[in-house]
């Protein structure tokens, strides 16, 4: 099982007010899945996907990633385990507008103890994978929308994790560039890459094998799409 979530709760807290955006939930996630995690504005979609991303901590219950449960780790420890097997895809693209297109996605594999030769290879084969090898030496500022969010999910693939967490993917996309990002989502899929994916669109949650709903920080329903 990659991920496994037991009663795991995340209660954010200040003077006068306590929020709970997760609330005892219970989830696995196997390795090689296609999950789409659905539900309104404030349900606690985001706060989930940090949580498995390890960007935040719950504040009770137990996660465990790869049966290790990784509650007593160190934010050191969590760093590596993000390096080694997690890529972000996030709405807002997250470019660095002051380096180029291969600049940008080279950048995921600097902490890897990768040479410079083998970073420009793989930075070569995943522009080539993305169709956007045209584009290396251009600024983010000078690409469409659609190419830029193919210049972040290069970068999130490039380090070649097990686990793409993407929140929202094609929330700034026209309808044609987000099926776009969706096909390469699958694609990334079907070679083997888990993927869970935040959405509000009912047909993007289609392309997921899986369908997991939220509502006031619990799940709800949880929707198993047949083999096509």
């Amino acid at each position: 099982m990659l991920i496994q979530m037991k009663d795991m709760s995340k209660v954010y807290r200040t003077d006068e007010v306590e929020t709970t955006a997760l609330n005892a939930v219970n989830i696995d996630i196997k390795k090689g899945e296609f999950v789409a995690v659905m539900g309104p504005s404030g349900c606690g979609k985001s706060t989930l996907l940090n949580i498995i991303g390890m960007l935040d901590n719950p504040t009770s219950g137990n996660y465990f990633f790869l049966d290790e449960d990784i509650a007593g780790f160190s934010e050191s420890q969590l760093a590596g385990v993000r390096k080694q097997h997690i890529g972000f895809i996030f709405q807002s693209f997250n470019l660095i507008d002051e380096l180029t297109v291969e600049e940008n996605i080279e950048l995921a594999l600097l902490y890897h103890s990768i040479s410079s030769g083998e970073r420009k290879e793989r930075v070569g084969a995943v522009m080539d994978r993305m169709g956007i090898a045209h584009r290396g030496g251009h600024m983010p500022s000078q690409l469409s929308g659609g190419q830029q969010q193919r210049v972040a999910v290069a970068r999130a693939v490039v380090s070649e994790p097990s686990l793409i967490l993407a929140d929202e993917p094609t929330g700034n996309l026209d309808s044609q560039h987000g099926e776009e990002v969706m096909a390469m989502l699958q694609d990334l899929n079907k070679a083997g890459t888990t993927v869970v994916m935040v959405t509000h669109s009912p047909s993007h949650a289609e392309h997921a094998r899986r369908t997991i709903n939220l509502f006031d920080g619990e799940v709800v329903t949880e929707n198993l799409r047949a083999a096509e």
